[in-house]
């Protein structure tokens, strides 16, 4: 129908050139930012999905973070122990010495000398060695119960004690050097005389099993701890895989997308054009 008032095919030109722009403002907003999905208008469902896989990602990421920094608190104190063994073993050495009968008064002052300066170091150790400026032995962070984060959710949690084993190794040090108590110039006697030596090598060796336990327990805990790491990148890698499933651009595809709507828009254009020639017919008739 010729009608003046009403133009039905411009009106349908204008509308399939409204479309048309839409589809090519949203491929070059794809295009140009390199994701599918710039806001919930695009994929409502994938946007909340995205955004849950994003929260879980990001708080492995931390929890990674979390593992490597407690593998390095347990070596830290294992690097400890590994000494304070083999300040043991010596201090076990020079028991026996004494304990033999080729050494005289003199060898045994001598030997009770050295015993005495390691056992002050055991002291020093158990003490003094720290990580990020916290105690980490005696009285720190290994002796009470812990519990290292090593997921993103609040029950993704791993608990090590070994309050019990320190306190049993700290037991055990005290017998064996009273310098390890209480540091002092005053020199000890654990050595002196071969009942006394006697004493003192057995002592050492419950305190040498004592530092074992404890050595193994810091192993298996950050062997643990390295496993956890290995699955946490492995289930990170796959789950940022699938959020860019989600968000990602398909550069192939919609490029292909916004060629079409610009041959749309153009093509709806030039029919625009024509359909408001339209009304040109109706004059001729009046004519």
């Amino acid at each position: 129908m010729l009608s003046l008032h009403t133009n039905s095919s411009a009106l349908s030109a204008q509308n399939s050139i409204g479309k048309s722009q839409m589809s090519l403002t949203t491929s070059q907003t794809r295009l140009s930012t390199g994701f599918r999905v710039n806001s919930a208008m695009d994929d409502a469902a994938g946007l909340q999905i995205a955004t849950r896989l994003k929260a879980q990602t990001s708080g492995m990421a931390m929890a990674m973070r979390n593992t490597q920094n407690s593998i390095s608190l347990l070596q830290t104190a294992e690097g400890s122990f590994d000494e304070v063994t083999n300040m043991l073993i010596r201090m076990k050495d020079l028991a026996t010495q004494s304990a033999d009968q080729s050494s005289g008064t003199s060898d045994q002052n001598a030997l009770q000398a050295e015993f005495d300066a390691l056992g002050k170091e055991l002291n020093n150790i158990m003490n003094k060695t720290t990580f990020g400026g916290q105690a980490l032995l005696k009285g720190g962070t290994i002796a009470a119960a812990m519990q290292f984060q090593i997921g993103a959710s609040s029950t993704e949690t791993m608990a090590v004690d070994m309050s019990t084993d320190m306190t049993t190794l700290d037991t055990g040090l005290t017998a064996v050097s009273a310098q390890y108590v209480t540091p002092s110039a005053t020199a000890g006697t654990e050595i002196i005389g071969a009942a006394a030596a006697g004493t003192a090598i057995a002592n050492i060796t419950t305190a040498l099993d004592n530092v074992g336990t404890i050595r193994s327990s810091l192993g298996a805990s950050a062997n643990r701890l390295d496993h956890i790491y290995n699955n946490l990148s492995n289930i990170s890698t796959n789950t940022k895989a699938a959020t860019g499933r989600i968000m990602d651009t398909d550069f192939a595809s919609e490029s292909s997308n916004m060629t079409a709507s610009q041959m749309l828009l153009q093509a709806g254009t030039a029919m625009l054009k024509q359909s408001n020639s339209t009304s040109s017919l109706v004059m001729s008739l009046l004519q």
